[in-house]
């Protein structure tokens, strides 16, 4: 598990999925078809990995391939740092 995994698990554990009980994540957990996060909870979600990985996030980006575990999000923040630098050059 990366760092930028670790950030996002706990962000989810601490602050979306409070009075749920102790659940333990993986990167691989599906976050919307297993009910852990509804659509309140995604957009808390972009909002706090907007700020924390400083991108930007446009609503055509908000989509469950996007969002569906961890993995999936630490990926389109490793794409998104990948765009930016690329069109820097």
């Amino acid at each position: 598990m990366d760092s930028n995994q670790v950030i996002i698990i706990k962000y989810i554990q601490d602050n979306l999925l409070t009075g749920k009980g102790e659940i333990e994540l993986s990167p691989e957990d599906d976050l919307l078809g297993s009910g852990l996060l509804d659509s309140m909870g995604v957009m808390r979600l972009v909002g706090f990995v907007e700020e924390t990985f400083n991108i930007k996030i446009p609503p055509e980006d908000i989509v469950i391939e996007n969002f569906m575990d961890v993995k999936a999000i630490t990926n389109y923040i490793e794409s998104q740092h990948i765009d930016n630098e690329s069109s820097l050059q």
